[in-house]
């Protein structure tokens, strides 16, 4: 890996992605931030030197580099899942990327359903912890300890300093912004309605396919991470509709402005 690792990172240098100061992970439906970003260089993953290719159809698959906030960020436009046949060091390559470049901080977002019955289709959710159901971790790999400590600790896996600053900029913006846990599944299928009642059991408030494997190479790096999840669905086994993915997306395009305010913000008063 430290091979392929020094490959992509001298390209992309080359390219023109110097010194970034926070990195960005855009989830499903969520790409409107780009529209914020002045935009300085922006890069096709099947064009960047071992990078895997994003094959959702609503991920973009763009690397991107510019200023948002007075800020240089780096943002991937699309992310990888366990569900396309990626193992979980592929979904993880672009944060072990991202901080070589030389981030100093993680941002993520996701689309998840939320499981918490208080929840409402288009609320978020300030990810305060996670339940790791993908059956595998981003660091069960030979070499490990030469990136990091092997055994990393997860006793708080999410920056408290930058959850403290999203609650407070929620509350100046009068955005509801729910604190939960976050269940992680291999998908892509969704849940059962058993399922979804065993997923309340064990704690969660809400349930995607992404997010948990780079929080946990975030925190393999040392690298505070901070992850916002927008609620697209209600997922209510008592009450359970059929799966609408366009509505989905949809709802997830309505909540996004919110996102984009809190990220703003976040980012400007870094």
């Amino acid at each position: 890996m430290k091979d392929r690792l020094e490959k992509t990172v001298s390209y992309l240098e080359k390219k023109g992605f110097e010194n970034p100061e926070i990195g960005i992970i855009l989830g499903t439906g969520l790409g409107k931030l780009i529209d914020q970003i002045d935009i300085e260089k922006e890069i096709s993953y099947n064009h960047i030197p071992h990078f895997p290719t994003a094959t959702v159809e609503f991920h973009q698959g763009k690397f991107i580099f510019g200023s948002l906030g007075g800020k240089k960020v780096v943002v991937m436009q699309g992310r990888f899942h366990f569900y396309e046949g990626y193992s979980l060091q592929d979904i993880t390559y672009p944060v072990r990327i991202m901080k070589e470049l030389g981030i100093q901080k993680l941002l993520v977002s996701n689309a998840a359903g939320g499981i918490n019955k208080t929840y409402k289709k288009g609320d978020l959710m300030l990810i305060d912890d996670h339940i790791n159901l993908q059956g595998g971790s981003p660091l069960a790999f030979k070499g490990v300890s030469q990136f990091g400590e092997r055994f990393v600790d997860m006793l708080a896996p999410y920056d408290n300093e930058m959850n403290t600053q999203f609650k407070a900029i929620a509350k100046e913006h009068d955005i509801t912004l729910h604190e939960g846990v976050y269940a992680s599944v291999v998908g892509p299928q969704l849940e059962t309605r058993a399922e979804y009642r065993y997923l309340g059991i064990i704690g969660a408030d809400a349930v995607g396919m992404s997010t948990v494997p780079e929080v946990i190479v975030a925190n393999h790096l040392k690298l505070p991470v901070s992850a916002i999840s927008v609620l697209t669905d209600e997922c209510d086994p008592d009450n359970l509709q059929p799966v609408n993915v366009e509505e989905i997306i949809a709802v997830a395009s309505k909540a996004e402005p919110k996102l984009v305010q809190l990220f703003k913000s976040l980012i400007k008063n870094m």
